[in-house]
């Protein structure tokens, strides 16, 4: 069976990429932590996509040995993943020094390690065939500097790094690798990570819908693109970040992203 795995499958953005796979008539392999929500997400999908096959699997990718444990599993099915997208992320509010440090190590393993461990693995597979594609969630947090997310922008910067090099290596053999950059979305993201009191996330009609990102970068993908910046104010930031001084750009963001009832110290 040929297929599209993606991580983070079962919400936001990564269940909007699986609702466009899907309607394509892609088979799919979708990753998440949940059990429940897994069989959940397959109900929805196989309701409106009869004709397609779907995978699930529950594995926890802040322990980066499951992303063996996935291309494994998959190699003993005969699946053959032509499409990877690498949607499985989190993040952590509060300023560094007093968050959870071993929470932030864990951050790094799900954001960066399984990432690397994912691409690399199935991106070999797909040399071998000489086509494929590979969908990495970037941010446009990794073009910025992160006051109270130091270490969720840090792993991003890594992931467009990453991204861009990968794809310079690979684009003359078959292989598209596209980074999708959004902005502040509507998922679930901002409750995981604890940043409900915080003022960039207060006024939610600044929000971008997780569909209208999901289909930015579906059509980037299947257009080749190296990368997208989703919704205009997004690329606009981007565009002021790339001749603003860090510093600035490190201390505007500190009083966009600090909690609306902080007191100073």
């Amino acid at each position: 069976m040929d297929a599209v795995l993606i991580t983070g499958a079962t919400s936001g953005i990564g269940l909007e990429l699986a609702k466009l796979f899907a309607k394509d008539g892609n088979n799919l392999v979708i990753v998440a932590r949940n059990p429940t929500e897994l069989a959940t997400t397959v109900d929805v999908l196989k309701q409106q996509h009869q004709n397609i096959e779907i995978l699930a699997i529950s594995r926890d990718l802040f322990d980066p040995e499951n992303a063996f444990a996935i291309y494994d599993e998959l190699k003993q099915k005969e699946v053959t993943v032509n499409v990877l997208v690498n949607d499985a992320g989190q993040g952590l509010y509060g300023e560094f020094a007093d968050t959870d440090l071993r929470k932030q190590l864990k951050i790094i393993q799900l954001n960066i390690s399984s990432l690397v461990a994912l691409t690399h693995l199935f991106l070999n597979d797909m040399l071998q065939r000489g086509t494929g594609k590979i969908l990495n969630l970037s941010s446009i947090a990794g073009k910025l500097p992160g006051p109270w997310q130091s270490v969720y922008h840090g792993t991003k910067a890594f992931v467009q790094s990453f991204t861009e090099a990968v794809r310079s290596e690979v684009k003359d053999k078959g292989i598209v690798v596209t980074a999708l950059l959004p902005g502040a979305t509507n998922t679930d993201f901002f409750n995981k990570a604890g940043m409900q009191d915080s003022k960039i996330v207060q006024n939610k009609e600044q929000l971008s819908d997780p569909a209208d990102v999901a289909k930015d970068g579906y059509q980037a993908l299947m257009r080749g693109d190296d990368m997208i910046v989703s919704g205009f104010k997004n690329k606009m930031q981007v565009d002021i970040a790339a001749v603003t001084p860090d510093e600035m750009l490190a201390d505007n963001l500190n009083k966009r992203q600090e909690p609306v009832d902080r007191k100073d110290k």
